[in-house]
């Protein structure tokens, strides 16, 4: 039988080091590079355009849905190939809404696609004095579809580098790094990144760790989502 494909809202947070962008930007705009997306994993991944992360900072809180409908509207209008989530972005005490934008063949596109969105009501922060290098916590929220592989393990249907796999418990900030690191001491196979998510669907909302590499299968998932388990009831 095929795998069960699915469509499922994703909420995912992580730690990150950003970079303040000074160019190839809407001037004036706050706009991030993400310096280190995934730093659990060390190895080069497929494509240039994977180690793309931008956030982009929103001049207020937009809802999902009309991040989506932009969005939308802009992949019917132009011919670019990107991925769009809606982030938000804590910095010392300072709060950020954001479009965090994956996928993009060059950063060379950040200003016309800043501008594309302008064109849908959708504006920027600007003038806002951050800059440099800078620890963030980010949370990202999108829709995702994923192929069930087993019970509790699915794989990204659009990038099989990403995983999630099901836990028994909610974790928060402090004890997720704890448990990911008891995970990491303990962990023989090959590395991977994992990030704090939840997925809902059918009504249901669980808990899951995002994983990252570029090695994975069903035996190689369900034996961290086992080693996982092990280090939460242990």
């Amino acid at each position: 039988m095929a795998n069960k494909k699915m469509e499922v809202f994703v909420n995912l947070t992580k730690n990150d080091t950003v970079l303040a962008l000074e160019d190839k930007i809407l001037k004036g705009s706050l706009v991030f590079d993400s310096l280190n997306p995934f730093p659990g994993y060390y190895h080069e991944l497929p494509t240039d355009a994977d180690s793309i992360y931008i956030y982009m900072i929103l001049a207020k809180q937009y809802p999902l849905e009309e991040i989506l409908r932009a969005t939308q509207n802009i992949e019917k209008q132009y011919d670019w190939n990107f991925d769009a989530g809606k982030a938000y972005i804590t910095i010392g005490t300072t709060s950020l809404d954001a479009i965090r934008l994956r996928h993009l063949p060059t950063i060379d596109l950040v200003e016309k696609i800043q501008e594309a969105y302008v064109n849908q009501g959708i504006n920027f922060l600007m003038n806002k004095k951050l800059k440099g290098k800078l620890e963030a916590r980010t949370k990202i929220v999108k829709f995702l579809n994923l192929e069930e592989l087993a019970p509790g393990i699915y794989v990204n249907a659009d990038d099989p580098t990403f995983a999630y796999i099901e836990i028994s418990q909610y974790l928060d900030a402090e004890d997720f790094i704890k448990v990911s690191m008891d995970v990491k001491y303990n962990w023989e196979g090959h590395e991977f990144d994992a990030a704090n998510a939840s997925i809902y669907k059918n009504g249901k909302l669980s808990e899951v760790v995002r994983i990252r590499s570029d090695k994975m299968d069903l035996k190689y998932l369900h034996a961290v989502q086992k080693l996982y388990e092990a280090k939460i009831n242990k």
